[in-house]
């Protein structure tokens, strides 16, 4: 079974790398743009979609904001993108906005951001894995009607390509990335061909009329406008992923993070914008309840997506692009769920190291992956999948809160970073470099802030809570986890003078456990002889009078001079009656050590493990708790796993009585 399982295991991750290949995993630019990218480039294709969707509320008349909105969520991504290539350069570690805030604002705020991160890093695998199985939907009717399954499906297919290592995982992704990038752009730039040929570009919606839920003025189109950008803002999600992963990068770090950075950027402000345009120039029509908004449409009329429809009236004339556009937008989408694969695990590495989440986070796996922080990830996505039926508008306003979160907080510890640095720099033209640098994040600070502000405002009542809420907890959890590793490490930490004064244990009480007068048992007691005891006893529990009457009769037989002790339990337990006489002997010698030897089998199968040791186990979950008491197992490998090492040696009773109380010199000597 072990090697069925094995061969599972390198069927599915490959073969375990050296730590010394760590190297070779390290990712080009060409390859990191996909890796690190895929969520902010993708997230164009559902950005425009909430902000149309946002605006649908007040009717058709409200669409004629959507370009400014469109240009304004530009500019902030371009000044958040300029703001972190500072980061990039400054913090090449990994650490991101969390090393930001906790090195220039605090180990609170960097809790803060660390929280928001894995929150936002959890609604990423949620949300993009939701819109891309939207999006083939639109293609693919079946897909649609069974969305939740097949994006537990993708969740399980990212997780495995992810445990293969960060460097496979990337060349698998950078085809469907790059396919993405360029069917979206050839559409944009075949649309705008197309208009200024004259030609008639009409979304399938465009014939519907768009039905206002309610006339909005003053206050409230205002609140209505701000919400649009905030759900618009979702395009800025991802870019922080870089900043979070620059250890993956080769060599200068980096300057290839912060070029990839700016690529990323460059090309998503292009989509974003001429996503926008088209479908204010094809008509598109969208709304968030679709039998009752859209006046026309026909009954049981099943909506596409934004990006589908515009991809219909562009390549009218031909359809496979239509196929294509709709195929590849949904994989990206699916895909962008890879860029926090890539940061969750490397976050919660780091936090681990830092004591603030389990330490098993921080290890790499056989792939030199974070494969715990990778499967935990996974598990989490699941979760909210399930819990909000793979409904991308449901998600999508959970969205974004931690990321602005992490924003703020980045650009406000970077001014201080610059603050702290200028103090002491006296050259004239590196103090104009950080002075441009603190500008720079400056304005960053100022522009996160208030989008942060807006998107409290407007998402906390439609779903924002529930993020804040989950911050706070995992806050809370990381905060506790903390505090236990510093207490046991103070616990552990022995003070000078209790290692000048340390007191040894006066005897080692030796406690042999026998349930049956066996081959198990005969060699847990010629290891405890081995191990020269001060005081050395054999003891059962009598749970049935005739068993132990025979056992202690085929003790006396043998004439072994270790005495075996009967513990009495009228109740036919074991572990209690145990424990209780392991007490008994460390109150009447409380300086004593007591070793209780436990004979266990050792199986070749796991069913085999569900009918042998479980007394054995019980026993030692409760004995470690005991203070001043050691538990030794020894091992007795059935037939089943006697192929898997050496076969057991078989000691006999004359062995045992003979060889045992041989003096230990002169049993090396005759060795």
């Amino acid at each position: 079974m072990s090697k069925l399982a094995t061969a599972a295991k390198r069927l599915v991750l490959g073969r375990p790398f050296r730590s010394d290949r760590l190297a070779h995993t390290l990712l080009p630019k060409r390859i990191a743009l996909p890796v690190f990218a895929s969520d902010a480039l993708s997230s164009v294709a559902y950005a425009p979609e909430e902000i149309f969707l946002t605006l649908s509320v007040a009717g058709l008349s409200a669409y004629s904001f959507a370009p400014w909105i469109g240009v304004v969520v530009a500019l902030v991504m371009l000044v958040v993108v300029a703001s972190y290539r500072q980061n990039v350069h400054a913090y090449p570690s990994g650490g991101g906005d969390y090393e930001v805030a906790t090195t220039n604002l605090g180990r609170y705020f960097g809790l803060t951001v660390a929280s928001a991160l894995l929150v936002d890093y959890i609604l990423t695998v949620a949300v993009s894995t939701a819109s891309g199985i939207a999006n083939i939907g639109s293609a693919l009717p079946f897909i649609g009607e069974h969305k939740v399954l097949f994006c537990l499906l993708v969740i399980g297919l990212l997780t495995a390509m992810n445990l293969r290592g960060i460097r496979e995982s990337g060349a698998a992704f950078a085809i469907p990335t790059y396919g993405f990038m360029v069917g979206v752009i050839g559409m944009v730039i075949w649309g705008v061909v197309r208009a200024l040929s004259g030609a008639d570009l009409r979304a399938e919606s465009a014939g519907f009329q768009l039905h206002a839920e309610t006339s909005m003025t003053g206050i409230a189109f205002a609140f209505l406008i701000l919400r649009s950008f905030s759900s618009g803002c979702a395009a800025l999600t991802g870019v922080e992923a870089i900043s979070n992963g620059v250890p993956a990068f080769r060599k200068p770090k980096s300057r290839n993070a912060a070029t990839t950075l700016l690529m990323m950027g460059l090309v998503a402000v292009v989509m974003l914008i001429g996503i926008i345009s088209l479908a204010i120039l094809t008509k598109v029509n969208f709304a968030d309840d679709p039998a009752t908004q859209l006046i026309g449409a026909p009954a049981g009329y099943q909506q596409k997506t934004i990006l589908a429809q515009i991809a219909a009236a562009v390549f009218s004339n031909f359809p496979p692009a239509f196929y294509y556009i709709s195929f590849v937008t949904g994989i990206i989408l699916v895909l962008a769920a890879n860029t926090a694969f890539n940061g969750f695990p490397v976050l919660g590495s780091i936090l681990a190291q830092d004591r603030y989440l389990p330490r098993q986070l921080h290890t790499r796996g056989d792939r030199l992956a974070f494969s715990n922080g990778i499967l935990f990830l996974a598990a989490l996505a699941v979760v909210l999948i399930v819990a909000f039926d793979a409904e991308v508008t449901r998600l999508i306003q959970l969205y974004i809160v931690g990321v602005f979160v992490s924003f703020t907080c980045s650009q406000a510890g970077m001014i201080r970073h610059w603050n702290r640095l200028l103090a002491t720099e006296e050259d004239k033209s590196v103090r104009a470099r950080m002075r441009r640098s603190q500008v720079i994040n400056t304005i960053g600070l100022v522009c996160t802030g208030a989008v942060l502000i807006v998107v409290l405002i407007t998402k906390f009542a439609a779903g924002a809570w529930i993020a804040i809420a989950a911050m706070a907890a995992i806050f809370a959890l990381m905060t506790a986890i903390r505090k236990h590793y510093d207490t046991v490490a103070a616990e552990l930490r022995m003070a000078e003078a209790e290692r000048d004064n340390a007191v040894m244990p006066s005897r080692n009480h030796a406690i042999v456990l026998v349930s049956k007068l066996h081959l198990p048992t005969l060699r847990a007691l010629s290891y405890a002889k081995a191990t020269r005891p001060d005081v050395l006893e054999a003891v059962t529990v009598n749970v049935d009078d005739a068993d132990t009457r025979d056992l202690v009769a085929e003790w006396d037989r043998q004439a072994f001079r270790t005495p075996l002790k009967v513990i009495e339990s009228p109740y036919r337990e074991i572990t209690k009656p145990v424990l209780d006489y392991v007490k008994r002997v460390r109150t009447d010698n409380p300086r004593d050590v007591v070793t209780v030897f436990l004979p266990e089998y050792v199986v070749g199968h796991w069913w085999e493990q569900l009918l042998h040791n479980q007394s054995a186990l019980r026993l030692k979950g409760r004995l470690l708790f005991q203070p001043g008491v050691m538990v030794t197992s020894v091992p007795w490998q059935l037939a089943s796993a006697k192929d898997r090492g050496e076969p057991n040696r078989v000691v006999s009773p004359g062995q045992i009585r003979r060889g045992l109380d041989t003096p230990i010199e002169k049993r090396k000597t005759r060795t």
